[in-house]
């Protein structure tokens, strides 16, 4: 489904759903150069459990019309221009990786249109390595090849995927190729520019989930402790089989720790 932000179509996925007002809703912001595909198991549960479900592909990403933005204050304030088209007044938000560092400035900058927070393998910041940010700025394929190999962890890397014959590597290559037109280097040197965190995370009042892959060598386990000790209102998961890409690689285990959250949440409200 497409909306448009600034004269430009921005795409949306809500499983199929219509968005019901009465319904509470949640965002899922993807990583680097990824789209809304990451977020198919999550997304799926939750708009079948009494959740509107918004999967959005950032611009210049998949289906959203670009170009890419090129800080991730940008983005934040697009998240918020998006759920204010929509007509939805207020929303949890859910983060991969970038999008982690999204929603600790979408909270900071626009506290009053959220609820809760949910941070998966995320940080206070991230910084690129030179050289995998010079091939992506590039366009180079090399960048995406390192990336995949960096981001996945053992299970990534031996199969691991619950469709038989599918590859977490190579279906991860196939997408983040599709955005390596330059979208890519624009995403990593925007969260290589991001300074803002912690103090962003210091001033997040919502509650908190902060989800931390163990063998993550993208955002280390020591940086998503980090990440949740400067939030006041903040509970980690460490899932110990998973590497940077937990939405994928543990699919499952990920959807019921967002499950869990929302549900407990939701109830005590």
């Amino acid at each position: 489904m497409k909306v448009k932000i600034n004269g430009k179509d921005a795409y949306y996925t809500s499983s199929g759903r219509d968005i019901d007002k009465n319904q509470p809703t949640i965002v899922f912001v993807h990583g680097s150069g990824l789209t809304h595909v990451t977020w198919v198991l999550q997304t799926r549960y939750f708009a079948f459990h009494g959740y509107n479900t918004i999967a959005v592909d950032l611009p210049g990403h998949g289906e959203s019309e670009g170009p890419a933005l090129n800080t991730i204050e940008e983005m934040a304030d697009w998240i918020a221009d998006l759920i204010s088209s929509l007509g939805i007044e207020k929303t949890s938000y859910v983060g991969h990786s970038q999008g982690c560092l999204v929603g600790l400035e979408f909270a900071e900058r626009h506290p009053d249109k959220l609820e809760l927070l949910a941070l998966i393998n995320g940080s206070l910041s991230m910084k690129m390595n030179p050289e995998l940010l010079e091939l992506a700025v590039n366009k180079d394929q090399k960048a995406v090849d390192l990336m995949m190999d960096w981001v996945h962890g053992p299970l990534g890397h031996k199969g691991g995927h619950p469709v038989p014959g599918l590859s977490h590597m190579g279906m991860g290559n196939q997408l983040v190729s599709s955005n390596n037109n330059g979208t890519l280097g624009v995403d990593f040197n925007a969260c290589d520019q991001y300074t803002n965190g912690e103090a962003a995370a210091l001033n997040v009042k919502h509650p908190t989930l902060c989800v931390i892959g163990k063998h993550d060598k993208m955002t280390p386990k020591k940086v998503g402790v980090e990440l949740a000790s400067k939030i006041k209102n903040s509970k980690s998961v460490i899932l110990e089989e998973s590497g940077h890409m937990s939405i994928l690689e543990t699919a499952s285990d990920t959807k019921n720790l967002l499950k869990d959250f929302f549900r407990d949440h939701r109830n005590a409200s």
